[in-house]
């Protein structure tokens, strides 16, 4: 067993796992994240992105010990425990960006990922970046939208807080 010690959503966390648990068994099981969901197990669909340290990754392809001291962010830490939605889940319901839900949470986070880079960014960035994350059910064009949607929302507030 090793003792790990992390940060998840920006609160210190520890566990004692196997040397071959999953990021994403961590986060479901013993951290009790269950927004992370678990599809294909072979990091081919995205339902279990979320980021380390910043980036996005695919926590079915990450194995624990593998984020020991790293800062880990899942779809629960997106928007602050108690205030209002990120909005990215803001756009997401506005513009239906999601039918059955699954593969939203690694949407959500892929597109943090990217709006944290690029703010203005266009649909072929957005498909670029949403390329490892599938959908069986919206065929893409409302998720794209809703990024579009978040990404002027997100500069928007930017402009107001200066």
């Amino acid at each position: 067993m090793t003792q790990l010690q992390l940060k998840v959503n920006g609160r210190p966390a520890a566990a004692e796992v196997t040397p071959n648990t999953l990021l994403v068994e961590l986060l479901r099981g013993p951290l009790a994240l269950t927004g992370t969901h678990m599809g294909c197990d072979t990091a081919q669909c995205g339902a279990c992105t979320v980021l380390l340290d910043g980036r996005a990754v695919k926590s079915c392809n990450i194995l624990a010990v593998q984020a020991q001291g790293a800062s880990v962010t899942t779809v629960e830490g997106l928007a602050p425990a108690g205030g209002p939605p990120h909005p990215l889940q803001e756009a997401f319901m506005s513009v239906h960006g999601l039918q059955c839900g699954f593969c939203t949470p690694g949407m959500l986070m892929a597109a943090a990922d990217l709006l944290a880079g690029n703010s203005n960014p266009t649909e072929a960035q957005i498909v670029d970046a949403l390329e490892g994350n599938l959908c069986r059910c919206t065929g893409y064009v409302n998720i794209v939208a809703a990024v579009q949607q978040a990404a002027g929302a997100m500069s928007a507030r930017r402009a107001g807080a200066v």
